[in-house]
């Protein structure tokens, strides 16, 4: 209802996780709301089934009670292009769904800085420098760290003293060096790989 009365087009709903791989398969959406807790296949299983299947796919927020919920990770890690918390406001989920279906970021600097820096403490593996790091310019990476910190388009491009296009277009280099969806990624990648520490 919220979505329709904002001009964006519901193309299905789904009651279960396998309800939703199903309809995502059969009207292959841009965006996709998913509730962490489903019946029959928790929202971390669909999103990963939906991410891996054939085809472009498509971007998905999910859904959750909990703003530092242990399945939050695991969703952005299984390559979820962020999440909502279930109080947000309609105006708030009208615009997620267009920042998400742009490839911007979604989670809330905050919350990005809080939830990454909170559970990348436990992950097992140790810090290294990933390789494809190498393939970024020192800008790039300079970039690259400050999207972990939570800065939007318009904070990077205070700090660097660069306009905002010019901002968009490192972050959409370092995305396709890279081979990440979107901003979220980054900042994970950027976490894991030890480029900044939490």
């Amino acid at each position: 209802m919220i979505l329709t009365a904002d001009g964006i087009e519901v193309v299905a709903e789904a009651t279960t996780g396998l309800e939703a791989v199903d309809a995502v398969q059969r009207h292959r959406p841009d965006v996709v709301l998913m509730d962490i807790r489903m019946p029959q296949m928790d929202g971390l299983a669909a999103t990963r089934q939906i991410l891996t299947g054939a085809g472009e796919a498509p971007r998905i927020i999910m859904l959750t009670t909990f703003d530092l919920d242990q399945y939050v990770y695991a969703a952005l890690s299984a390559g979820a292009s962020g999440f909502l918390l279930k109080d947000v406001t309609p105006e708030q989920l009208v615009g997620a769904v267009r920042l998400v279906r742009n490839g911007d970021a979604l989670l809330a600097p905050a919350i990005t800085r809080r939830l990454v820096q909170r559970f990348a403490q436990q992950d097992p593996e140790p810090p290294t420098i990933h390789r494809d790091l190498a393939a970024l310019t020192p800008r790039e990476l300079e970039v690259l760290g400050l999207l972990a910190e939570g800065l939007s388009n318009a904070e990077l491009a205070g700090r660097l003293h660069l306009s905002e296009a010019t901002v968009k277009t490192h972050v959409a280099r370092i995305l396709a060096k890279l081979g990440l969806r979107d901003r979220v990624q980054a900042v994970v990648v950027a976490y894991r790989t030890g480029l900044v520490a939490p």
